[in-house]
């Protein structure tokens, strides 16, 4: 009776402490990606679309495939289990932090192998046009240098993130990022002066991953010198009695339940890693050099708000949940219903739903304001040799594409964290389902003339399934715990004031846009239409209804979610 307030207590620190890593992560993201896009300005104008588009899609699918299929599935196993401070060093923990770290390890020896035999299949399969650049193999080797030294850092990544300490992660990729652009941009630039006519192009990003993954093993090793890089055998009071050899030999090193679940995370992941980067493999496939390259940078410059904000809030959910709910995920303890569980039940259902709510928002203003501005903004994004490409067309297709991710990230994030090794099979059978949705849709859409875009709404289809998939698993998970929860439509859906304020901005930008004939303008003057009287006079006119938008959401939303979140961390 009298444990149920410190877990509260404990509880509540811990979502204090992952909103600071939420800020700490969001911060990083939009001081590295604002050096970075700077950087990135010069960059995509010193290299030529072919050039970027090798590095920028197939180069970086081929590094996210490594690391993804090595470290993904353990990395999300060992957010659910790694000890929390308060439990370190008790007895009691149901796995220890040697344990953790020798399961840590593991990805750069699943690395090896992994990435032999993508650069094999990528050898082998690279088209003449795209082996015949300069250097090619030799960029593509140090690629592959890269990603098997990015994974040496693993241990240490993956202790700050179970001990919440973000701010060594913080350095280390923001730092990082840096080094990784200006070195890039550093290259670059000597090739275009020196008259080498982009022959040093791919060796440029090539260098510019190698000089990343040094940064962020050297910050990490700074930080963590004592870590082991590989596992080491554990002391006999922490194995448990096995009979079979090769379960001897496990339980030497690992914790065999932590193992199993990082195992079946990990074979989830390959099915995964398809719907998440199954443009780059399409866009590799069916397009040329060149709208490769333009489809690469429209990716990243539409992914920006992807990666400044939900990226670090979807990962700062699955480590919030992943420990806030490690003892309420069992089948036991779905039909026990303590009033600490119920607790934290309740907080975690409040969380998900003001989650939700914001995002909701957020992306009504993206696709209300995004659709109507993007074309102006495209002026001065984009270099001129990326106007023909369909960078273009690709960017007005992620303004729809924005608010599923938004949604989706959360909400898998939850699932990720909580999800039994029957729900992770479950889910993978599904995942194959939701593949042959994404590959139909990109297929259908591609022959009947959507061309690149047609991946971008693909995307959508897949992420709209998925999303379903999630809030389902989610509303029978709280349904199961708890008689009534805060996930329904009136916490979620923002209110009629702030739709309605929306719903008008809307309609004002559009007239306006259609009465001044501003299309029309800007395909006239180009770059110059960003200091047209009428052009400027549009700008305000959407600034303007945005501020009005956000504090009718502030005073009618923002405020009270504000309110709410403040007294679940006290």
């Amino acid at each position: 009776m009298h444990s149920d307030p410190p877990a509260r207590h404990d509880d509540g620190r811990l979502l204090t402490r992952s909103l600071g890593s939420a800020r700490s992560l969001i911060g990083l993201q939009l001081v590295s990606r604002l050096v970075t896009f700077v950087l990135n300005q010069g960059l995509v104008r010193l290299a030529s679309p072919q050039a970027y588009g090798t590095a920028a899609v197939q180069f970086e699918l081929l590094m996210s495939t490594i690391l993804f299929l090595s470290r993904e599935g353990i990395r999300n196993s060992l957010l659910r289990v790694w000890p929390q401070q308060t439990n370190v060093d008790k007895p009691s923990s149901a796995i220890s932090v040697a344990q953790c770290a020798n399961l840590a390890a593991l990805p750069f020896f699943f690395g090896l192998p992994t990435t032999l035999v993508t650069i094999a299949i990528y050898a082998s399969s690279a088209s003449e046009t795209t082996a015949s650049q300069p250097h090619f193999h030799l960029a593509l080797l140090s690629y592959a240098t890269a990603a098997v030294a990015e994974l040496l850092s693993e241990p240490m990544h993956n202790r700050a993130m179970g001990e919440v300490r973000t701010d060594v992660r913080v350095r280390a990729e923001g730092l990082g990022i840096i080094v990784k652009t200006i070195t890039t941009y550093l290259i670059l630039l000597y090739d275009n002066k020196s008259g080498y006519s982009g022959e040093l192009a791919l060796m440029a990003f090539a260098l510019g991953q190698l000089a990343y993954s040094a940064a962020v093993f050297w910050v990490y090793k700074s930080r963590f010198p004592d870590s082991n890089l590989w596992p080491t055998s554990l002391p006999e009071q922490q194995r448990t009695s096995k009979k079979h050899l090769w379960s001897r030999l496990v339980v030497k090193f690992f914790d065999p339940d932590a193992l199993h679940l990082s195992m079946t995370m990990t074979s989830q992941s390959m099915v995964k890693h398809f719907l998440t980067e199954g443009d780059k493999f399409l866009v590799s496939y069916w397009s040329p050099l060149q709208d490769q390259g333009g489809y690469a940078i429209a990716v990243n410059y539409g992914s920006l708000i992807a990666r400044i904000i939900f990226q670090p809030i979807e990962e700062m959910c699955r480590v919030y949940f992943s420990k806030v709910l490690s003892g309420t995920t069992s089948e036991k303890s779905s039909t026990t219903n303590t009033s600490g569980n119920l607790a934290v039940l309740s907080q975690t259902s409040g969380a998900i739903a003001s989650l939700l709510s914001v995002q909701i928002a957020f992306s009504m203003l993206v696709v209300t304001f995004g659709s109507s501005y993007l074309p102006i903004v495209l002026q001065l994004l984009l270099p001129a040799q990326y106007i023909s490409t369909s960078a273009p067309q690709v960017l007005t297709a992620w303004i729809w594409y924005i608010p599923v991710l938004a949604l989706n990230g959360g909400l898998e994030a939850f699932y990720s964290s909580v999800a039994t090794p029957q729900d992770l099979r479950t889910q993978s059978r599904w995942m194959l389902a939701f593949s042959v949705i994404y590959i139909l849709s990109a297929s259908a859409l591609y022959n009947i003339g959507f061309g690149d875009t047609s991946l971008v709404y693909a995307n959508i289809a897949n992420l709209t399934a998925r999303i379903w998939y999630t809030a389902t698993f989610i509303e029978v998970y709280f349904g199961k715990r708890m008689k009534s929860h805060q996930l329904s439509l009136a916490n979620i859906v923002p209110g009629w004031k702030f739709s309605g304020m929306v719903a008008l901005s809307f309609l004002a930008i559009s007239g306006n846009h259609a009465r001044q004939h501003l299309a029309d303008e800007v395909q006239r003057l180009g770059r110059r239409a960003l200091f047209s009287p009428r052009v400027l006079g549009h700008v305000g006119l959407g600034g303007g209804l945005g501020l009005v938008c956000v504090g009718v959401w502030w005073i009618m939303e923002g405020r009270r979610l504000v309110v709410r979140g403040r007294i679940k961390a006290e």
